[in-house]
């Protein structure tokens, strides 16, 4: 079936000009990633590419979708390459398995760096163009952590909930998935 809607919840989905995030199956479809001209491939994921596209920069970040993954050592590394990349001209793909925890926190990271925005903006750009987009407990603290670093204060803070420790922006959602 097609699917509709910016790149479909398949395809590659355009943050900015020059950054896109997808899922791991996107990634590898050659053809995406020619049409988008990606320049720069950011993986995230345990397992390297077979066989990364040729004249394409290629990444890997072998880090597990766990909350304990010390995903913040790679924030500027990551974010100053797209930067990078796109004052050359190119594009960055950043992909994770379902494009939905790792590759969103590196976005994100990359959006507060060299966009200026808060966290809580750059959780907002990235939610509309990719909705799944949902960093696990552990991401939100780091850049909760690198918010703070970057700009000396935060947007967002995290909360006790009945599902654990959650930023406050999901405090809304969460309460309403209760029971009464």
């Amino acid at each position: 079936m097609h699917q509709s809607g910016p790149a479909g919840l398949s395809g590659l989905c355009r943050v900015t000009d020059h950054l896109y995030i997808s899922n791991g199956k996107a990634a590898n479809d050659s053809a995406q990633v020619t049409r988008c001209k990606i320049t720069c491939i950011v993986n995230v994921t345990k397992t390297k590419s077979s066989c990364p596209p040729p004249d394409v920069d290629y990444i890997h970040i072998p880090l597990p979708d766990s909350p304990l993954s010390a995903l913040s050592d790679h924030f500027d590394e990551v974010a100053d390459k797209i930067e990078l990349t796109a004052g050359c001209g190119g594009r960055t793909l950043v992909h994770c398995n379902a494009g939905v925890s790792r590759s969103a926190a590196l976005c994100i990271s990359y959006l507060m760096k060299h966009r200026a925005v808060t966290l809580l903006e750059a959780h907002m750009w990235l939610k509309t163009c990719r909705p799944m987009a949902r960093p696990n407990s552990g991401f939100w603290k780091q850049l909760i952590r690198y918010e703070m670093k970057l700009r000396g204060c935060n947007s967002v803070r995290m909360v006790s909930s009945s599902l654990g420790e959650i930023p406050d922006i999901y405090e809304e959602e969460t309460r309403n998935m209760m029971p009464l």
